[in-house]
């Protein structure tokens, strides 16, 4: 393309970091927003330009999904760096946060590197990366937190697995305050879980499965919310599903502990019902729960006891998901659905859109350290456009992800991604047949 400038017309703005929600013109040249015109001012757009009609769409700072499993390397057979960002910019993200489960763990410079260089050649939006707090996610080990923060890495965990041992998750806590860094916890008592399946109850009863019950998730969300007040550490908590846990975390924040918290559209969306019908695209980790903790965790996000939604993406191929149920691994996509789904919040009156636009974009970025400075002049141009109104059935043989692996398919959902911005390129445009390019079309 020619142009110097590109101008998005008449879009309504909804930014909550600069309290926008008005209509504006957004002009956007080499990667940042060049300047924001009320409607009508076509007079004093710079020249050369092109012009993008975007009146009837939602502009969002660019979400941000600070939970999300890549595969690569190592798994490339359930998806890619380059699949799956194809998939979070059809879904509307401008940058993910990779976990570090990969064959081999995320623990070192040589994969950490790896990572990074294929994200700059391959992605299609931004990529940060977590990487591990053990070696080889084994517990055992502390990697070298110092060397991996130099290089790149904006977070750690071992997303996965649970740090069992308290001494090493409070050593870990400590070390990465001291580098400016959030530890992601993955909150599991392996002895509760057991032979565990599915959320323990009634319809693990029903189907005769092993069931695992809510403690095993809240009594390591206290626990590691006991080091965080013993070491004043930040501590953030993956994929909340209980309301035990959502009493804890009510708990640290009142008391001003410097703790935060993430839950998944399936956990306010789906109940452990949806494994009866769904089978092991129903099957994941923590598992869904009951009816009294989908409210719990809606009204957690409400109250903002739960700071962010991010999807926990994780591809498997078909092949694996259509096991046996006991053999089965957990985990469902989601880029390509969380925003449809998540918008059904506002809708029914849960969150209004600045608030889902924080737990989405704003409070993901700043958990992560990248300062996020939403749609101004001077910002990074990395901007969603929201069509609230259209109508979309989820089809799992649409997804540009490799896995289908979704409890969602056929269910009709409203709201998508029509634009995804990365850098002032157009890296998604909702058609017919979604597309997705690396550069403007």
């Amino acid at each position: 393309m020619d142009s110097k400038y590109l101008i998005f017309r008449g879009a309504r703005i909804v930014d909550p970091i600069n309290r926008i929600d008005a209509a504006m013109d957004i002009i956007v040249a080499d990667g940042r927003i060049h300047s924001l015109l009320p409607p009508g001012h076509e007079n004093a757009w710079p020249h050369p330009h092109e012009v993008i009609d975007v009146s009837g769409l939602a502009a969002v700072p660019g979400l941000v999904d600070m939970h999300v499993h890549l595969r690569e390397p190592g798994q490339e057979h359930k998806e890619t760096i380059e699949t799956g960002t194809r998939a979070a910019v059809t879904g509307g993200f401008t940058a993910v946060c990779c976990m570090p489960n990969t064959t081999p763990a995320n623990d070192s410079s040589v994969v950490l590197e790896q990572i990074l260089t294929t994200a700059q050649t391959q992605g299609h939006c931004r990529v940060y990366p977590a990487c591990a707090i053990t070696r080889g996610l084994a517990g055992e080990m502390l990697v070298d937190f110092a060397e991996l923060v130099r290089l790149g890495a904006v977070a750690f965990t071992d997303d996965g697995m649970p740090v069992k041992n308290p001494a090493m998750m409070r050593r870990a806590l400590e070390s990465a305050a001291a580098l400016g860094v959030p530890i992601l916890s993955h909150c599991e008592e392996i002895s509760l879980v057991g032979k565990g399946l599915m959320n323990h109850g009634p319809v693990a009863e029903k189907l005769g499965c092993p069931g695992i019950p809510n403690t095993a998730e809240s009594r390591m969300v206290e626990r590691d919310i006991d080091l965080c007040r013993k070491t004043g550490a930040s501590l953030h908590i993956c994929h909340v599903s209980t309301e035990e846990s959502v009493l804890a975390l009510e708990k640290a924040k009142d008391e001003g502990l410097p703790v935060t918290a993430e839950t998944a559209p399936h956990y306010f969306t789906l109940t452990d019902e949806a494994v009866a019908a769904r089978g092991a695209n129903a099957k994941m980790n923590p598992p869904l729960r009951s009816e009294r903790d989908r409210q719990a965790i809606r009204k957690a996000l409400a109250e903002g006891t739960i700071d962010a939604i991010a999807t926990d993406h994780a591809p498997h191929s078909p092949a694996e998901k259509d096991a046996p149920f006991e053999s089965a691994p957990n985990g469902i996509v989601g880029l390509e659905t969380s925003l449809a789904l998540s918008l059904a919040l506002v809708r029914e009156g849960v969150l209004s859109l600045p608030d889902l636009i924080m737990k989405m974009s704003v409070n993901p970025a700043r958990i992560l350290g990248l300062a996020p400075r939403g749609i101004r002049e001077g910002a990074q141009a990395d901007i969603t456009f929201l069509d609230l109104e259209k109508s979309v059935v989820v089809d799992p043989e649409r997804f540009v992800s490799k896995s289908r692996n979704t409890p969602f398919s056929d269910m009709k959902l409203t709201g998508a991604a029509a634009i995804t911005l990365v850098d002032g390129k157009i890296t998604y445009r909702l058609g017919p047949k979604p597309t997705s390019t690396r550069e403007l079309p």
